[in-house]
């Protein structure tokens, strides 16, 4: 009996929607993508496979799988891969638009709020904020020690990294920490096999671009490090938000404690008014990455208010956007190293211990003065863990009942 044929790999698909049709389905999208990049992977799908049939499970999934592997909000990367794969470079632009603005112009106007109504900052409902903030990366924490940590090696380094953040509360130390992870990682941990190699289904991005991305990315990287390095405090900043986007493993949360290490240290914000906008961030729809456009519009730099906004917005989308796109031609060679994704297993770790040294400080030092914050922390996190409110309805709860205990 002859052998089978095999079976042949899927064929490319070509280009076939216009960047308009993708802004305008991205743009519905995130104006009603709450939940947290688990939950938006749940609607692309929905929105994508079953219902627009733009690709399939299997095209979608090995987008998923790249997404995760790479640093920076994932559920963003996989938006922009879509429209790469629909319309080309404009679309890949379009999707990242579409999904990011109704929650920048969200945060930007509550930055405006915090920033010209002095009192809105020291009110109850904001306090109420702050306190959610805490129920919020506990919930991280929690999710994700289950998933990157199952294990006792893994849940130690995750020990490790946070003890390593406590003692060096700086981006050089949290640095130091996901270095630590990975080489630990590399050395200790043994990845599982993948399955066979898959042809990446996309016609608009070579090899070469790809390569070309992946420059841009590590030019404007050392570009920004070596503007930050002449004194300049802008440069400081926009590098330090550069080189968040371009370290997020494992959930947007993450952000939490390397800009707050970036912006809070440097004076350009107070640490109350840092974390009234994060617990803000969790209010809106969308990635949580525009968490920097509240920050560039109310930190003390000469790019203040909507203008600030958007500039510390790119800064901190720019590694997304360029890795997702540098790496999107390699992506069947990157995933089948054993090495790498034995490395980035001690990298999950490490992000983990970063978020438990985040619910430590800031978090808990600056929202819980009271039994009654303790109390309603508490509530708030059996709701989002116990009960699955979603997060908006826990949010607006907290800020009317820290409003509410402002006033006994």
């Amino acid at each position: 009996m002859p052998p089978a044929a095999a079976t042949p790999l899927p064929k490319i698909v070509p280009v076939q929607g216009s960047p308009w049709q993708v802004l305008l389905t991205f743009l519905r999208l995130g104006l009603t993508s709450f939940g947290g990049p688990i939950a938006h992977l749940g609607y692309f799908r929905s929105e994508f496979v079953e219902r627009r049939r733009w690709l399939d499970d299997a095209r979608y999934s090995d987008l998923v799988a790249l997404c995760q592997f790479l640093p920076g909000p994932a559920s963003s990367q996989v938006g922009i891969a879509i429209g790469m794969l629909r319309a080309g470079w404009l679309g890949a632009l379009a999707a990242w638009i579409g999904f990011t603005l109704p929650s920048a112009i969200l945060l930007i106007a509550f930055g405006y709020g915090i920033s010209h109504f002095a009192f809105v900052a020291d009110s109850g409902a904001v306090h109420g904020l702050k306190v959610v903030a805490v129920a919020v990366v506990a919930q991280a924490v929690w999710g994700m020690a289950r998933t990157l940590c199952p294990d006792p090696p893994r849940a130690a380094l995750a020990i490790l990294s946070a003890l390593l953040a406590l003692i060096l509360p700086s981006t050089l130390g949290q640095l130091s920490a996901l270095v630590v992870c990975a080489i630990v990682g590399l050395l200790a941990f043994k990845a599982p096999p993948t399955d066979g190699p898959h042809e990446l289904p996309l016609t608009t991005v070579s090899r070469t671009a790809g390569a070309i991305s992946l420059a841009l990315f590590a030019a404007l990287l050392i570009g920004l490090l070596l503007a930050a390095h002449t004194g300049s405090p802008l440069f400081t900043l926009l590098s330090g938000f550069f080189q968040t986007g371009a370290l997020v493993f494992g959930g947007g949360h993450v952000v939490l404690p390397l800009l707050q290490a970036v912006a809070v240290p440097s004076g350009a914000i107070g640490n109350a008014e840092f974390l009234a906008g994060y617990g803000a961030a969790q209010a809106v729809p969308g990635p949580l990455f525009t968490f920097a456009a509240y920050l560039g519009t109310v930190m003390h730099t000469p790019l203040q208010g909507w203008i600030g906004g958007l500039v510390f917005l790119l800064a901190i989308f720019a590694p997304a956007f360029l890795l997702v796109v540098g790496a999107l031609p390699f992506w069947d060679s990157l995933r089948r190293r054993t090495t790498v994704r034995a490395a980035l297993m001690g990298v999950n770790a490490g992000v983990v211990g970063l978020l438990i040294a985040a619910l430590y400080d800031p978090l808990w030092t600056s929202a819980i003065h009271s039994k009654a914050d303790f109390g309603l922390a508490l509530t708030a996190f059996g709701l989002l863990v116990l009960a699955r409110v979603p997060p908006l309805a826990v949010v607006v709860l907290c800020a009317i009942a820290g409003a509410a205990l402002q006033g006994f």
